[in-house]
């Protein structure tokens, strides 16, 4: 397993450096998360630790480094299941002068090439069925809702409904053999993604999946930095009622933000992949060591 891991994680640093990446080894201990409403930070003396590496690479990407990429461990408080852990290994990678349909392409490439070193070929077997990475289907959140969960307008579902909708009816029935691309989220759902050109109320965001699991999100750069503290206040105010724990805004990634221009990012979640690629329902079953060994 461990063997297998570190095949994977040569490949995939391997990809990056063909194409130009520069790897980065952002903070660990941040001073202000991104206010998501459903993901916790976990309190350390003197802040928190990185949910995400994302604000400290875009400040980055604003200082004129266009390709970059981060591997390594995030923090979650409270994620424990079968596919979570507090703390986990994440990728992520971003590019200027590009948009979300530059990323969807890069994770085609890479999951074949990863499936390649790791395991000698992108077809192979997970829990009992076959999967071609090889093949690929995109299709859009409206449809997708539409026709799993019966659901024509996404823009009417709360965030208890979207969750229940997408977690239980959508997400499942997606990536069976194949990778399924998940696009066009509704702007409640739009955290730091660009508005849709052609739909205000959509975001240009995906998500990869392959047997259910999520093994990507991605984005266009949102870049008008009023847009975005506005997103971040909402979600502040969301957070709150939920009675969750405030986080205060990063004023320098706000201040850097107008400069980033054109960009794309996108997180992938390494133990994921080493978990479909190494046929095993529980990550747990993937790790050195679990956190509560």
């Amino acid at each position: 397993m461990l063997e297998l891991r570190s095949r994977l994680l040569g490949a995939l640093r391997a990809f990056f450096a063909a194409r130009g990446f520069v790897e980065i080894d952002p903070p660990v201990l941040v001073r202000a998360p991104a206010p998501e409403p459903h993901i916790d930070a976990v309190p350390v003396r003197g802040g928190w630790l990185r949910t995400s590496p994302e604000l400290h690479m875009k400040r980055l990407l604003a200082r004129g480094l266009p390709r970059i990429y981060s591997i390594g461990p995030c923090f979650r408080a409270g994620e424990r299941t079968a596919r979570h852990r507090e703390e986990f290994c994440l990728l992520e990678w971003y590019r200027a002068d590009a948009d979300y349909r530059d990323l969807m392409l890069d994770v085609e490439l890479l999951l074949r090439q990863a499936a390649q070193a790791a395991i000698g070929g992108e077809v192979f077997r997970y829990q009992g069925r076959g999967v071609d990475l090889g093949i690929v289907e995109r299709r859009t959140v409206r449809e997708a809702l539409a026709t799993e969960a019966g659901i024509a307008d996404p823009d009417s579902l709360d965030d208890d409904r979207w969750s229940v909708a997408i977690g239980t009816q959508v997400e499942p029935k997606l990536g069976r053999g194949r990778l399924t691309i998940l696009a066009d989220y509704p702007i409640s759902q739009g955290g730091l993604a660009r508005r849709h050109p052609d739909d205000p109320h959509t975001v240009e965001r995906f998500e990869a999946y392959v047997e259910g699991i999520e093994l990507a999100n991605g984005w266009s750069e949102l870049t008008d930095p009023a847009e975005q503290r506005a997103r971040f206040e909402r979600d502040r105010a969301r957070r709150a009622v939920m009675g969750k724990d405030d986080y205060p805004l990063d004023e320098e990634f706000l201040t850097e933000l107008s400069k980033v221009g054109r960009a794309a990012g996108i997180a992938l979640g390494v133990d994921r992949l080493v978990m479909l690629l190494a046929d095993r329902a529980e990550m747990g079953d993937v790790l050195a060591f679990d956190e509560r060994d």
